[in-house]
């Protein structure tokens, strides 16, 4: 056998040994995938490596339809449930739920589109966290054939990120582990901001507003007690809280104040202007002797 035919056998024998490898190692990774169409095999194997992943039966629902939420984590821990919260574009929260996930890391749940909260058109989040913040995902739904919603005048719609909560027309960066933020709103007469979270377990809540939206934080309260495990630097507000807590309470001395403090203030300055240009009117008009 000449040089050349044994580099050419060589060639053939090695061609042969990548493809065997590299088919074992698509059947291993996805052993229901056809080995024919490396776009499944690729699929899974992002699966396998993205912490959670989300997706829906379809992208446009109308509002008597059923949306079908499947998705699956890439590392499974025994007793921690994926919970679903959906949010329409007002930032609004819609409903929550809670999921089992199975041995292989699967999960599925339905959503329906009858009810008041979903009367609305336009695009719904429906995000998805496994036991912390970093391990999350959302995907986006349009609903049509409804009603064209109206934000309310005076605040402006603004759509945050995942990790941002909506105050006031504000976004507010925020982290939480043992739970997730059901909802915010600020309380005028006490200068404090309210965050509603659901916790299915002990855990740390940290907010990071700005000083236009709080300032001076200086107490913390938990279910409408005063409440010690805390941690304040700066505007940087860490609070550990503990498994079924549903409310906390950050009162500073100043809070964003909402449109309601806002429109009175405008409309006491507008009466007031009113009053002193009539008296100048009246002033004028008088006869002079």
């Amino acid at each position: 056998m000449n040089n050349r035919t044994s580099f050419a056998l060589l060639a053939v024998l090695t061609a042969v040994g990548t493809l065997t490898v590299s088919s074992a190692y698509a059947q291993s990774a996805c052993p229901d995938c056809e080995l024919d169409d490396p776009r499944i095999i690729a699929k899974q194997l992002l699966l396998e490596d993205i912490p959670i992943s989300l997706w829906t039966d379809k992208a446009t629902y109308d509002h008597k339809d059923t949306i079908i939420v499947e998705g699956r984590v890439a590392n499974v821990v025994s007793g921690v449930p994926v919970t679903l919260t959906v949010m329409s574009s007002l930032n609004s929260v819609i409903t929550i739920d809670q999921v089992d996930v199975d041995d292989m890391g699967n999960f599925r749940t339905t959503f329906s589109t009858e009810g008041n909260l979903w009367k609305y058109d336009g695009t719904y989040f429906i995000k998805a966290n496994y036991g912390s913040a970093e391990k999350s995902n959302k995907v986006l739904v349009e609903l049509v054939n409804g009603m064209v919603s109206k934000p309310t005048p005076g605040q402006p719609s603004k759509v945050c990120g995942t990790s941002e909560l909506s105050v006031m027309g504000n976004c507010v960066p925020y982290s939480i582990s043992g739970g997730v933020v059901t909802g915010a709103s600020v309380n005028t007469n006490d200068n404090s901001l309210i965050v509603n979270i659901s916790a299915n377990e002990d855990g740390t809540l940290t907010l990071n507003p700005s000083k236009n939206v709080l300032d001076g934080a200086f107490m913390v309260l938990v279910d409408g007690e005063e409440w010690d495990d805390v941690e304040i630097n700066g505007n940087e507000i860490s609070v550990m809280f503990l498994a079924g807590a549903e409310e906390i309470e950050i009162i500073g001395t100043f809070v964003v104040p909402e449109f309601g403090a806002i429109a009175a203030l405008i409309l006491a300055v507008a009466i007031i202007s009113i009053i002193a240009v009539s008296a100048k009117s009246r002033l004028s008009i008088m006869p002079r002797y």
